[in-house]
């Protein structure tokens, strides 16, 4: 399995030098779980549930869901440390 610091080396190294550690991983974080979340998305065209063929497979669905979660979750948090720095 590769490492996710070193398969996004230069990415993060650009977004903590602009945001400082902490944010800079986050929003990396982010765009790993959009890339995820698009290849999930891509797949759900081909694997569609069994009932209804106008939606992804109920598995895909769960998947679907649970990053588009761990993408808010990140993000608030973001929008938190945000709202510290201006205190």
């Amino acid at each position: 399995m590769a490492n996710v610091f070193h398969d996004r080396r230069e990415e993060l190294e650009k977004h903590e030098f602009m945001m400082g550690v902490a944010r800079g991983r986050l929003a990396v974080s982010l765009d790993v779980l959009t890339d995820a979340l698009a290849m999930v998305g891509q797949h759900g065209v081909y694997c569609t549930s069994n009932r209804n063929p106008a939606v992804p497979a109920l598995d895909l669905q769960f998947v679907l869901s649970q990053i588009t979660g761990a993408k808010e979750l990140i993000q608030s948090v973001m929008q938190e440390l945000e709202s510290q720095k201006k205190i």
